[in-house]
């Protein structure tokens, strides 16, 4: 593909770009496609489904309960009234079926180290698994809620003092999370089109492009990693003391770099928070922390401030089930900017909630996504489905009792393996830092370039533009997909390898294949100097 061509999707998205991408990979027929390009990964925590089948055998036998003399086929919503002693000779009977041993265990932590009395966990899973009624509450049912909030406090807070006074909304997975928070903050007059903005770029290119919208049109600041370490440098923290910006969004650990932010780096976001900008908001997307070691969200070190969406399709391979959720501090930032609106504007926000609550004012922020998503009047009928919370509530408890960390040092793993044996054959020495987190790497051609071939192939490289087809060239020739490092805002010219979707065979391939075309590449410098 000439350079020409090329040009003309110069501005989709990243994930757009892709699929042009494989387009150019499959010019050759029958040819190994090797995607990686998306994030999604290959591997899944299989015990916790297990447990939701078996929960679920055990509620339609319940639900038969009622109606028994009817026609087979139809069933009563379960009382509850002996469930517990039902379940314990439904498990009796089933007791070499994987899942329900987890299940057994799953009810007595809940009861033991939740205060989650086994009857009243049993039936609010039961009558969840059914969906046989509204999600009440609609922001989360109360036991899962528990569950996901211990879940999502053992994650985010790592060494820190644990906290459990935060609420939590179940979405339908991160990117809603990320659209209601967007939604209700312009909503309720926390921004306006035309506000400050600032993004800890690189980042996940839905953040960059959400405030470009029509409905926001926002004025970006970027507070840019370095990147060589991918931490915040000093003068990059000091632009978040401007009072016109309202928000920042942050990805922890970034996406693409896929580095956590260091201890350092957090520590300078609090203070200058704590001593210059008490009223910043702050969203911390942390989907992939849970891959870190030693993980501390800005959830837990500007708790006041900090809005944390959670995603729990990565970790637990399971993007298609829409699984995530917001959390939010009981006293935080966004409830007093609210109370801390013009008469005028809280006014006209009363007329919008009124049929919520007797006192509109009295609506948390929380709770106001949770109606603005379902534009108020169908606040009643608001909340993620109800299997989906049974499944987020198992999740969490895999791990809740997982006290040997099996799940998670297989994750970290697998992943860590793949990263060493992808740059093993493009023929580099993998390099590997204490924040570093592997899920995604960034093939940087500039410092690739130097490694292998020294500074002047690279200045040649860039002179003569030769990263505008790199990826076309490497889909093109090899079949191999990756992402470009500039659609999430990256500087340097890079491309984005998802390290987990694929075998490990074939990051072995992807390396050689990206080495076989650098060397192409360097083959052309060569003839270049004749």
């Amino acid at each position: 593909m000439t350079d020409n061509n090329i040009s003309q999707f110069e501005n989709l998205s990243p994930f757009e770009l892709k699929d042009k991408l494989i387009d150019a990979a499959k010019s050759v027929p029958d040819r190994l496609l090797l995607d990686a390009g998306r994030g999604n990964p290959n591997f899944l925590a299989t015990l916790p489904r297990r447990a939701f089948l078996r929960l679920g055998d055990f509620a339609i036998e319940e639900a038969e309960r009622a109606y028994s003399y009817l026609d087979a086929g139809f069933g009563g919503i379960p009382n509850g009234q002996g469930m517990v002693e039902r379940f314990d000779t439904f498990a009796r009977d089933n007791s070499n079926t994987v899942g329900i041993s987890f299940l057994q265990r799953a009810m007595s932590y809940a009861q033991d180290r939740l205060g989650i009395n086994k009857q009243d966990f049993l039936h609010e899973f039961v009558l969840a698994f059914l969906g046989c009624n509204y999600p009440v509450p609609p922001r989360m049912l109360t036991h899962a809620e528990t569950i996901v909030k211990e879940y999502i406090c053992r994650e985010m807070y790592g060494s820190m003092p644990l906290s459990q006074d935060f609420d939590l909304f179940a979405t339908e997975g991160g990117t809603a999370s990320m659209t209601y928070s967007f939604h209700t903050l312009f909503t309720n007059g926390l921004l306006a089109k035309g506000d400050k903005i600032a993004l800890m770029t690189p980042i996940f290119t839905p953040y960059l492009e959400i405030p470009e919208l029509e409905e926001y049109e926002l004025d970006v600041v970027e507070v840019r990693l370095n990147e060589e370490t991918w931490q915040l440098d000093d003068s990059e923290v000091d632009k978040l003391a401007d009072p016109a910006i309202k928000l920042l969004c942050v990805v922890n650990p970034a996406n693409p770099a896929s580095v956590r932010l260091s201890n350092e780096s957090l520590d300078k976001i609090a203070r200058l928070v704590e001593n210059k900008r008490q009223d910043l908001f702050i969203i911390t997307d942390d989907v992939y922390g849970t891959f870190s070691d030693d993980f501390i969200s800005l959830f837990a070190k500007c708790s006041y401030n900090t809005m944390c969406v959670y995603s729990f399709s990565k970790y637990f391979g399971a993007t298609g089930w829409r699984l995530g959720t917001t959390a939010i501090h009981h006293k935080n930032v966004f409830d007093d900017a609210i109370q801390s609106l013009p008469e005028s504007k809280l006014k006209s926000l009363d007329q919008r909630y009124q049929t919520l609550l007797p006192n509109p004012r009295e609506l948390r922020f929380i709770d106001r996504m949770v109606a603005d998503s379902r534009n108020v009047a169908l606040n009643h009928t608001a909340g993620l489905s109800l299997p989906q919370q049974v499944q987020m509530a198992l999740f969490s408890l895999s791990c809740l009792m997982d006290s040997a960390e099996v799940y998670k040092s297989a994750c970290k793993r697998i992943i860590r393996e793949r990263y060493n044996t992808l740059y093993k054959n493009i023929g580099v020495i993998p390099e590997h830092s204490d924040e570093s987190v592997d899920y995604y790497t960034l093939l940087d051609l500039d410092i690739l370039g130097v490694k292998m071939y020294g500074q002047e192939f690279v200045d040649w490289f860039k002179t003569n533009n030769k990263g505008k087809g790199f990826l076309f060239r490497l889909a093109e020739q090899t079949g191999v997909i990756l992402l470009p490092g500039k659609g999430f805002d990256v500087i340097h010219g890079s491309a984005r390898v998802s390290l987990a979707n694929l075998t490990h065979y074939e990051y072995e391939l992807i390396g050689r294949e990206t080495r076989k075309v650098l060397d192409e590449y360097y083959t052309d410098y060569l003839e270049s100097k004749k």
